[in-house]
């Protein structure tokens, strides 16, 4: 918790040296590490009570490893916490192929590797009413770690279908705002694609 709140103060202290705006993010953050989160949160609460404003910019949740009602649950339970700060939430659902963070996802069956529309609403139903500061990591074939170009089955169209789903049963048109994890190996028009 300390290198992370030192960190952000580090570069909160030398931006302005630069002239660059800058965005402090916390990152993957599995269950069994929210003690960390909460520890992270603590200094954002104390920062902003000093400053108007929380420490870090935004932080992450990772919790795709658990059931998917479960996920969105302790995510709604923080992204309370964070609301008045105006902190940004990023959140995973579905899983992400290859290792990260001691997590091997290798082995999984392809299909896994791709979120459904009603998984990706599910996580805008729990969060919405709370903040719309809330960034989603939705899969869509996505995998950690250094690949060729093409060597990795993106569907960057479900992104689109998502969006879709969501703008009909809301009448909203994008309403999520999504996170593009484990790009590796990504071809420039499936990129272009994901951007939409």
């Amino acid at each position: 918790i300390l290198g992370a709140v030192c960190g952000a103060h580090y570069v909160r202290q030398v931006a302005p040296a630069y002239g660059i705006p800058v965005f402090v993010h916390s990152d993957h953050c599995a269950k069994k590490l929210l003690p960390w989160f909460d520890g992270m949160l603590e200094a954002d609460e104390a920062f902003f009570a000093t400053h108007g404003e929380p420490l870090f910019s935004s932080h992450m949740l990772d919790l795709s490893e658990e059931p998917d009602a479960e996920n969105i649950e302790i995510c709604a339970k923080y992204l309370k916490r964070m609301a008045p700060m105006k902190l940004i939430l990023e959140m995973e659902i579905g899983i992400t192929g290859g290792v990260e963070d001691g997590v091997d996802n290798s082995g999984v069956s392809k299909e896994k590797l791709y979120s459904t529309p009603e998984d990706v609403f599910a996580v805008y139903q729990g969060l919405q009413p709370i903040s719309e500061r809330f960034m989603i990591a939705a899969a869509f074939g996505n995998v950690h770690g250094v690949y060729k170009a093409g060597n990795v089955k993106l569907r960057p169209e479900l992104l689109e279908e998502f969006q879709n789903y969501a703008a009909e049963k809301t009448g909203i048109s994008k309403p999520y705002f999504f996170v593009f994890h484990g790009g590796s190996g990504s071809e420039k028009h499936e990129i272009a694609t994901a951007l939409g």
